[in-house]
């Protein structure tokens, strides 16, 4: 039984790892000059700061619903006047949660019998 290897097939061998290791570090140098290309980290300096009088703190406040139109047309989304899904921009006279609790006004879906 023969084990020894062609020259021939030696050479190929060669050349293909040649052309393996070429590759490996064409791609190395490309992912580099990428690296370089991008921008910088941010150093903890330049890093954003708390406020001063503490953190932001979340802000409640009850708002108007927007008028339907009576006359029994429905609104199209260019009609909207805030834009589509946006609430209103008015706050609501009164900013007590027990008066906008959902369900208490005869609602559909509020649990009642009729």
């Amino acid at each position: 039984m023969e084990l020894a290897v062609s020259h021939t097939a030696a050479l190929l061998m060669w050349v293909a790892g040649l052309v393996v290791v070429g590759v490996l570090l064409t791609a190395f140098f490309w992912g580099r000059r990428a690296q370089a290309r991008e921008t910088r980290t941010v150093s903890p300096e330049e890093q954003p700061k708390r406020p001063y009088d503490g953190p932001v703190r979340e802000e409640r406040e009850y708002r108007e619903p927007d008028e339907m139109p009576h006359d029994g047309r429905r609104l199209l989304p260019h009609e909207l006047h805030n834009g589509y899904g946006r609430s209103s921009t008015h706050p609501s006279d009164s900013q007590d949660p027990d008066d906008h609790r959902k369900g208490n006004s005869g609602s559909f879906g509020s649990g009642g019998l009729g």
